[in-house]
């Protein structure tokens, strides 16, 4: 709550001093929610109030704050699921699904793995300071064999840790640039 909605110097014990919050930092931008489905109720009512006028009250704060920002948020629940439980409030759900975007599982799209393999590979080897690595055509199969329940950040840790093995072994061909 204090990350999202900033703190003052004393509203809690970690806050030695005035924290500005993901909202201050996104003033006249837009700040992006990861799992936006595990905030605690209290957060999301004071999210929903944020959405509803656009104002805000920090910890600790009777002063309301105001900000503009536009707000994604993403999460891999069932929201609806969550709201049947009670769990994530069914009006903050509404509020935040105006623009519904779904992202297939990568189950759903496996002919993405070859390039996101590659672009995953490429990034890791620039990053560990290796040439380029060419995977064979048993490791493609594999990847595409594979269930992947993480998701592409699953598939890019997997193929950021082969291009360590490879690179730490010398046991892969690891093409360098010229």
């Amino acid at each position: 709550e204090s990350e999202l909605f900033g703190a003052m110097q004393g509203a809690h014990s970690t806050a030695t001093r005035r924290m500005d919050g993901k909202l201050d930092a996104a003033e006249h931008g837009t700040l992006f929610l990861d799992e936006v489905g595990e905030l605690s109720l209290a957060t999301q009512a004071k999210l929903l109030q944020f959405l509803q006028s656009r104002q805000y009250y920090p910890l600790g704060s009777n002063k309301s704050r105001t900000a503009d920002v536009r707000l994604i948020a993403a999460t891999n629940m069932d929201l609806g699921l969550a709201v049947q439980e009670k769990r994530f409030r069914e009006d903050l759900r509404y509020r935040l699904q105006v623009m519904p975007l779904r992202v297939p599982s990568l189950a759903e799209r496996s002919s993405d793995i070859p390039d996101l393999m590659e672009f995953f590979a490429v990034r890791a080897c620039q990053a560990h300071g290796f040439g380029r690595l060419k995977f064979s055509p048993s490791s493609l199969q594999a990847a595409l064999n594979a269930e992947w329940p993480g998701n592409v950040r699953q598939l890019e840790n997997a193929v950021e840790a082969a291009v360590i093995r490879a690179g730490g072994r010398g046991s892969l061909t690891i093409e360098r640039e010229h």
